[in-house]
């Protein structure tokens, strides 16, 4: 099972409010596929270990699509918005801010990026429901 950093969305997660996540890779996933939700994964300092934030996610739908869609279709970016876990949030409920704060923190991203947007589900988890990748 694959590591996946919520670290700027660690809140949302920790809430249970998050069920979107955009991704600039993450090509590989598949609907079934289970994650395990973390604050951070990557830049750990010699002795920091990997804080689990939640019981592991199960993927429902992953598809590519530019991430100018939240602004180009208002509906649909606030409805996002709120997916991504910032429906109360006083800035990043906006679809413009949330590109915005995206695209800042995503080196190279622009409006026109092509992201990787991810649902998943909560709860769903047990050893015996995770492929057996050794067979």
């Amino acid at each position: 099972m694959r590591n996946m950093s919520f670290a700027i969305t660690t809140d949302q997660i920790l809430a249970g409010e998050k069920t979107v996540t955009r991704r600039l890779g993450w090509l590989f996933l598949k609907p079934g596929d289970f994650l395990r939700p973390v604050k951070k994964c990557m830049g750990l300092k010699p002795g920091q270990k990997v804080s689990v934030l939640a019981d592991p996610l199960r993927v429902v739908s992953v598809r590519r699509e530019p991430l100018r869609r939240m602004l180009d279709d208002l509906e649909y970016g606030f409805a996002e918005c709120a997916l991504e876990g910032f429906a109360s949030h006083p800035d990043y409920k906006y679809p413009s801010a949330f590109v915005g704060m995206f695209c800042a923190t995503h080196r190279g991203c622009t409006e026109d990026t092509e992201v990787t947007r991810i649902e998943f589900e909560y709860g769903q988890w047990s050893p015996e429901s995770e492929p057996d990748e050794h067979l």
